[in-house]
């Protein structure tokens, strides 16, 4: 049974982080971030909004009766585009790259098992179309699939600080969230049932944000 959210009475859910930092791309905002329960788009942020918004009825009435998840989420947007424009910036001189058109990806998130309580979590980066690093949270270390990333490889493995961190949202905070939020929108919807024409079309929105997608294939999104 599908919810109205785009949310589903299965054992499985999820919550995405989908990042994107760009340079060099005209008409294009430098930062955009998407939040995505159960690939439905929820939240939205990007550098010229310089807010976070709330995309179904449900996530706005929670964001409303506990406005500093709202302001976590806007700090945390702030923070990672700043992180993510210096990461471009420093791959472009590492890699003796050009100026030109440079896309950074990070999906990030928990996937949560309502059946058999178990969760697990993910953090993975793509650059340019492909593939760059990945967090392992059981090593606690990053992979780098590439030679290309090696040196990024080595230098984030050397702030243990923030790997323990990343452990911590993906492995305990983010699946309480989701729990919380799978229960709040069936709640919500079952009380209202209400849908949206807007909340059908986040799901065609939320599937355009991968590493492996090309720049052009992420503006053609957008244009949906």
């Amino acid at each position: 049974m599908i919810l109205g959210s785009g949310l589903q009475y299965t054992v499985k859910h999820s919550l995405m982080f989908s990042l994107t930092a760009s340079s060099g791309v005209p008409d294009f905002p430098e930062y955009l971030g998407s939040a995505l329960v159960d690939e439905v788009q929820v939240g939205y942020f990007d550098s010229n909004i310089k807010t976070a918004e709330p995309k179904v009825d449900w996530i706005r009435k929670l964001m409303k009766d506990d406005p500093q998840h709202l302001e976590f989420y806007v700090n945390r947007c702030i923070e990672n585009q700043h992180f993510l424009k210096a990461t471009i910036d420093s791959l472009v001189k590492h890699l003796n790259q050009t100026k030109g058109v440079h896309i950074l990806q990070q999906m990030s998130g928990c996937e949560w098992d309502d059946e058999t309580g178990e969760s697990r979590g993910f953090h993975q980066c793509g650059y340019d179309g492909e593939d760059f690093i990945s967090l392992d949270l059981q090593m606690l270390t990053w992979i780098a699939p590439k030679p290309q990333a090696f040196i990024t490889k080595l230098r984030w493995d050397a702030d243990k600080d923030v790997i323990h961190g990343y452990k911590y949202y993906y492995m305990h905070l983010y699946p309480d969230w989701l729990k919380k939020y799978v229960q709040y929108a069936r709640s919500f919807l079952q009380r209202t049932g209400r849908i949206t024409q807007h909340e059908i079309h986040t799901v065609m929105y939320s599937i355009c944000f991968y590493p492996q997608e090309h720049p052009v294939k992420i503006k053609q999104c957008l244009d949906i």
